[in-house]
Parts: structure tokens; sequence; C-alpha cells
């Protein structure tokens, strides 16, 4: 499979463009600009998950979502897992054994700028202790064209919180920033109350939400819940990404939470990854590409 620019963009009126100010949320097509660039956000991808009702070709769907994403002839400027990189187990060899297979099946991306960062099922357990073994530290920021980058991990504490500590990590970072500057967070939970039931929530997000609102373009790109979901915040846009490996159910809608089936009929359904193309500072056009492979 080949995917070039052209097709990625327009692939994107399946998406939105998300102003980072959250003035406007409108659906738009191409994208246009010669300084803009894309990324691809993977997510859930739980390396290590075993269910045959649920995913029969667990062993491979990983593999084949690289697959896929090499298939872009032109490829991001980064690529970022935001988190779930693997399953839960309570095995602390078997958890860096997945971390290892995880690592492995990366590292045949095309794109060699990618960038991680944990889920509860990789960091839940230990605070973080193998995950950073492998990939480093669970928060950190970089900048990209312009655009600020800020990764935060409301993983590791057992609590679902970001903690004192990082908090004022996070508020450290922000006051260097110009108030109008354009910044994407990545975080793994969302920071809002989604459904805290299902442990879809982060405890102190309104803290971290405090520190965020004085500044007019933030986006917020989150995993966790393995479905598409927008949520606005004044003027701060939340976007959810799919999973890679099996979907989940929309919040509340059944009374336990559990993966949804899969569907010999529509294989691979609900397992995509995104892709994010930036248009002009704190703008943005959302694309998904699904997950596919032969018949099984």
């Amino acid at each position: 499979m080949e995917i070039d620019r052209r097709a990625f963009l327009k692939l994107a009126s399946v998406g939105s463009v998300v102003f980072a100010s959250g003035l406007d949320l409108t659906s738009r097509g191409s994208a246009s600009g010669g300084n803009d660039f894309f990324f691809l956000q993977l997510s859930d991808t739980h390396w290590g998950f075993t269910g045959q009702a649920v995913n029969p070709d667990s062993e491979r769907t990983l593999k084949k979502a690289v697959a896929a994403v090499n298939g872009v002839n032109d490829q991001p400027d980064f690529i970022m897992f935001t988190g779930d990189l693997t399953h839960v187990t309570d095995d602390d060899k078997e958890r860096r054994t997945r971390l290892a297979g995880f690592r492995d099946i990366a590292g045949g991306l095309k794109t060699k700028n990618v960038r991680y960062m944990p889920g509860e099922h990789d960091a839940g357990l230990d605070g973080g202790e193998a995950y950073r073994e492998f990939f480093g530290e669970t928060r950190y920021t970089f900048d990209h064209k312009g655009i600020h980058f800020i990764v935060l991990d409301n993983v590791s504490d057992p609590s679902s919180s970001i903690g004192p500590n990082q908090l004022e990590w996070l508020k450290a970072d922000l006051e260097k920033r110009d108030k109008d500057a354009p910044i994407v967070v990545f975080t793994h939970r969302p920071l809002f109350d989604l459904y805290p039931d299902w442990d879809w929530y982060t405890r102190d997000e309104d803290k971290a939400m405090d520190l965020l609102t004085p500044h007019q373009n933030v986006t917020v790109f989150y995993g966790h819940i393995h479905q598409e979901n927008l949520h606005q915040t004044g003027r701060i846009a939340h976007h959810a990404a799919k999973g890679l490996m099996y979907p989940l159910p929309a919040p509340g809608s059944v009374p336990v939470k559990s993966p949804i089936p899969w569907d010999p009929k529509q294989p691979y359904r609900g397992l995509e990854f995104r892709g994010v193309q930036e248009r002009d500072k704190g703008e943005y056009t959302i694309s998904e590409f699904g997950v596919k492979g032969e018949k099984l």
C-alpha cells in the first residue's frame, strides 16, 4: 500500500480541521502552504494481548500497522505512540519481554523520528520503571516547526494522577511560552472527566487545565479509550485516537467496559491510526487510516 501526501490530503475530508484557539471546528478538504508538516499518531497497540474472540490476528496486527505506516509514500515528520504500547502483565520479566518485542517491531518503521509515551498497561504497576529502561523519560517536551509539544505522564502514578512534581514541571515549561504560541499536548488518559467509572479521566486534570487555559492555542491528543472523541474545554480541543488492537464501546453505553468482539465480516474494524496535518500555526487537519490485512 502506498499513500502519498496528495492522497493523504484528499483523505483529510473525512477528518476535521482543528483550530487550536478552539474558536472554530470545521470540516475541510486539502491543506496548503509551504511550511506545513504532518505527523502520525498511533495508540493502544497492546502488544502481548491475546484473545481469539476480540482479535484473532493479535500477533500480526502491530506488524500490519507498521507496514501500513511504511506505505505512506511521503513519510511523516515524526510518529507519536500515545501509550499502552504493551498489554498489562503482573510479571516483571514478561513486561520487559513485551516492551522489547514492541520496540523491535516499531524499529521497523521507515520514519526514524519516533516518539513514545507510556500507558497504564506499560507503567501502572511499576511506576514506569521498565518503560524507562527501554524508552527513557515518561514526560518531556520537544519543538517542531514552530509548534511546542508537551508529553504528559498521567499513568505512572497508580492514583491516575499527573502529580505535584510534574505539575510544577509543566508550570515552569509553560511560563517560558508566549500566551499565543501554538502548543500540542500528548497524554494517554483524557484531561477531562469523560467517564470516571471506567477510569477515563485524570484525577488532577483540573490543575493541568488551569495551567493550560491561559494559553490561546492549545490542542490535546490522547489515547486510552480506543475510539474517536472530541471534547472542548473553552478554547482547548481534546481529540482521542482509535486503538490498534481492539475497539472499546462508547462511554457508559454498556454496564461493563470490555473490548468489542471481532467481526469476521468486517475484520480490523475500528483499528486505525491517525494523521495530523499542520496547516498553519495551531491549525490542524485530522485523518484516519485503517489497518488492513489478508482475510483470515
